[in-house]
């Protein structure tokens, strides 16, 4: 019997695989890549994970796991203490279960920051031009199109981002050159941004809705989050906003998103991210207002592996020194 910890990975390790394959120095690997929730319930609780310290799970495990709720949390074996996963977001994972457990939680902040921004600026700029009209024309074999949509320029522009974390931040650096004028809000104003003055510019949650042109949404889903932006906030907005959201899809209660969009209240809308995902609003389907991706706000090589590369680190970290590396900040906090 071995006696190096054991280590859960759920989901494929695509773009890391010497790293990962370097793990079997300090650990014993099991990876997991298809099933059931059911499955995995049933595995747990016969003992088949019994010696793992540490899971690393992708955003894509959820498939054959589920969510990691309280319920799941429940069955782990008291030897895991360290789950790591590969994501910004990790709403999937209810920490709060996990901190009564005694399990610490990592996540991959940083290494998706600059493919996340680079996808809310495509959208960013697609959404002004109502670029996905000209596109359909085009494919249908029309060169234009009899109700081609003239756009908006940037320059001058007020764009409101929403959330200045690592991804929000690296969006409003992006967005200067092309000439908009940046304001954000945030649950409170990010220090640092002194040196920055074009983009350091902190209003209240109810001026961000008003008086921007555009709004990028980069908060994190979480109770506080969820439908931050309904119905009450839309008609708060300028007529003709245009809404962007590279965060997560239940930010913004998608019925009313519709609503607002067929009423010309939100010009256009630019989105990865959906809110009863794979299932994306009929609505949003037929608008040829809206651009859409399938949440893709990651989908590099380069992102991908970053990631994958922290994750293996961080549970490299936890079985040779008991610690992750970038532990989600309501456990350090706590």
């Amino acid at each position: 019997m071995s006696s190096k910890p054991g280590v859960l990975m759920l989901g494929i390790v695509a773009h890391a695989q010497l790293e990962f394959a370097a793990l079997s120095e300090v650990a014993d690997t099991v990876t997991v890549t298809a099933g059931s929730r059911e499955k995995f319930i049933s595995d747990l609780d016969a003992g088949v994970y019994n010696n793992v310290v540490a899971i690393s799970r992708t955003y894509e495990s959820a498939k054959y796991t589920g969510r990691f709720d309280a319920e799941l949390v429940g069955h782990l074996p008291p030897s895991a203490k360290f789950i790591s996963h590969n994501g910004a977001g990790y709403d999937q994972i209810d920490v709060a279960a996990c901190s009564a457990r005694g399990i610490s939680v990592s996540n991959t902040p940083g290494a998706v920051n600059d493919s996340t921004a680079n996808t809310a600026m495509f959208l960013i700029l697609g959404a002004l031009r109502s670029a996905w009209a000209p596109q359909t024309s085009l494919r249908a074999g029309e060169w234009i199109g009899t109700n081609f949509p003239l756009g908006r320029d940037p320059n001058g522009l007020k764009l409101g981002i929403l959330g200045m974390g690592g991804i929000g931040l690296a969006t409003a650096r992006r967005a200067l050159p092309f000439g908009f004028k940046i304001q954000y809000h945030n649950r409170k104003p990010v220090a640092g941004l002194e040196s920055e003055p074009e983009i350091n510019n902190y209003v209240s949650f109810a001026e961000l809705l008003k008086t921007s042109d555009i709004i990028s949404v980069h908060v994190p889903l979480s109770a506080a989050t969820t439908h931050l932006l309904g119905d009450t906030e839309f008609a708060q907005m300028k007529d003709g906003v245009v809404i962007v959201n590279t965060a997560r899809g239940p930010v913004i209660d998608e019925e009313a998103l519709v609503r607002n969009l067929e009423s010309g209240k939100v010009w256009s809308v630019g989105l990865d991210v959906f809110e009863k995902e794979p299932v994306v609003h009929d609505g949003l389907l037929k608008s040829p207002r809206a651009l859409l991706l399938p949440h893709i706000g990651t989908g590099t090589v380069d992102t991908r592996k970053r990631m994958e590369v922290m994750v293996i680190d961080n549970v490299k970290s936890a079985v040779t020194s008991g610690k992750l590396l970038t532990q989600v900040p309501e456990q350090l906090r706590s």
